[in-house]
């Protein structure tokens, strides 16, 4: 059996390599073409996603930090953002080094083969990769993703900013206009105004930003950038067009409760999410069922995957034998889900060659944002309790503020909330949210006590103080309270 991997120095991509060696009973069994045509190589979030994003963040957290403590005194350092940038180069750098080495050493296994070049289907298993022609019985498509540029008006007349831009300079104007407020913007648009001393102002679709969360949760978002930040967030805003002024700035057209408005600035900064990459790919050469839409100012339509292309075992709908992992599938744009789809995948081109029975790709909602510099992280594990209710489960759930807990204050960071959902008949922890300082490192703790299905009157009520896991003790006796 030959299984080829286009992608494979990606997050999804390097797990379904590394499952299909471990699992081959022998080098016999599986003949594996690894091919990715990255420069240097290493995977989005390892080049330009969260690792380099938390390298910046942190620098921005300290200042924000240092101003907000009244204990302290002297004057405010400023963000060295040439040292930010040279220390997330080096970081990054060895980083993915170590992913293309890890890539590169699957390659020296027998019958197992890394190309550095750029492939492109001419058939459902048959790529062209370079001067060759490799017909295999299973492909996997990794691609990843690419930035969304919005189909606006005068999109591409004006200059913008993205995320990875955002990452690598050293210098910025002195005010923004941010289009997109989701996990990317969430994160980029505190750094912006702590390191880089941004005026800026962002458009929010909604009356919150937070979609996946409760809307206290969001509201408290709000709170937070405006007034700890200083971030102006227009809400029930729209984008209509935009163009280019006289001194070399931005002006954004919007639609803002009915009416016509202007926002100008300097510079116009683009974290509208990521679609699937799958330009050039040459999918229209097979019977994958994609079609096309316009981006920003691209002069050529790019490929779109119809909903549902890709089904919760991994295999796209229109062939079997066709297995496609992370963001490219356009199902949950997250790395650890990546990785947990990349396995996944590769036990199933096992299963399937042998005709067994395959397995779907089930995760409780587990995500971690990194906003406000990360001093304010939000994190949901399993249901929130919109979510909970919706899926007709009957609830009990505790809401405590980071302020009752006199841990956050000590720390000086005393904003934010966190909440537990609990199924009311049997006591199950079904979901948490944290909008607070370590709601990440929470995270983990959490995902077991939800995973394992534990009984919330069963976990130990025992808090080490002063710790912040206070807030967890206290979600645990409120809602064990209420099923008394």
């Amino acid at each position: 059996m030959h299984v080829v991997i286009v992608g494979a120095y990606g997050s999804a991509g390097v797990a379904v390599a590394q499952e299909l060696v471990e699992r081959r009973d022998s080098p016999e069994d599986v003949e594996l073409t690894l091919v990715d045509d990255g420069e240097p190589g290493g995977g989005l979030c390892i080049l330009r996603g969260c690792m380099p994003s938390k390298e910046v963040l942190s620098a921005g957290a300290h200042r924000f930090q240092a101003r907000h403590d009244h204990r302290l005194s002297g004057s405010l350092p400023d963000v060295d953002l040439e040292s930010v940038v040279e220390t997330k180069n080096e970081h990054t750098s060895n980083f993915a080094a170590h992913r293309r080495s890890s890539v590169h050493d699957l390659a020296e296994r027998e019958n197992v083969e890394f190309l550095h070049e750029t492939a492109r289907f001419v058939d459902d298993h048959t790529v062209a990769v370079g001067d060759r022609t490799i017909e295999a019985d299973y492909a996997v498509i990794a691609t990843g993703s690419t930035v969304n540029v919005p189909d606006l008006p005068g999109m591409g007349e004006v200059e913008y900013m993205t995320s990875a831009d955002v990452l690598d300079s050293t210098e910025f104007p002195d005010s923004g206009v941010v289009m997109g407020f989701g996990y990317v913007g969430i994160e980029m648009v505190p750094y912006l105004s702590e390191a880089a001393g941004m005026d800026l102002t962002v458009i929010e679709h909604d009356a919150r930003p937070l979609d996946e969360a409760d809307p206290a949760f969001g509201d408290a978002l709000l709170d937070i950038y405006r007034e700890e930040f200083g971030i102006e967030v227009l809400t029930h805003t729209y984008e209509q067009s935009v163009e280019a002024t006289a001194d070399g700035g931005v002006r954004l057209h919007v639609e803002r409760d009915g009416q016509d408005k202007t926002v100008d600035a300097d510079q116009l900064f683009l974290f509208t999410g990521r679609r699937p990459t799958l330009d050039g790919l040459g999918l229209e050469n097979t019977t994958h069922s994609i079609g096309t839409t316009t981006v920003g100012d691209r002069d050529e339509p790019v490929p779109r995957p119809e909903v549902g292309w890709v089904g919760p075992t991994m295999q796209a709908a229109d062939d079997p034998q066709t297995f496609v992992v992370g963001d490219v599938n356009g199902r949950e744009p997250i790395l650890h889900v990546a990785k947990e789809q990349g396995f996944t995948a590769g036990r199933n081109v096992l299963a399937h060659a042998a005709g067994e029975e395959l397995e779907a790709y089930e995760n409780v909602h587990h995500h971690v944002m990194f906003s406000g510099l990360g001093v304010y992280p939000f994190t949901r594990v399993g249901h929130s309790q919109a979510t909970a209710e919706e899926a007709g489960l009957e609830v009990v759930t505790a809401t405590r503020e980071a302020a009752d807990d006199g841990v956050f204050k000590t720390k000086d960071v005393p904003e934010g909330l966190a909440r537990l959902v609990v199924d009311e008949e049997d006591g199950t922890v079904l979901g948490y949210q944290g909008l607070h300082y370590h709601a990440d490192v929470m995270a983990k703790t959490m995902q077991v006590i939800v995973e394992g299905g534990m009984d919330v009157r069963e976990i130990p009520d025992r808090a080490y103080h002063p710790t912040t896991p206070e807030i967890l003790d206290g979600l645990f006796r409120e809602t064990s309270d209420q099923l008394e």
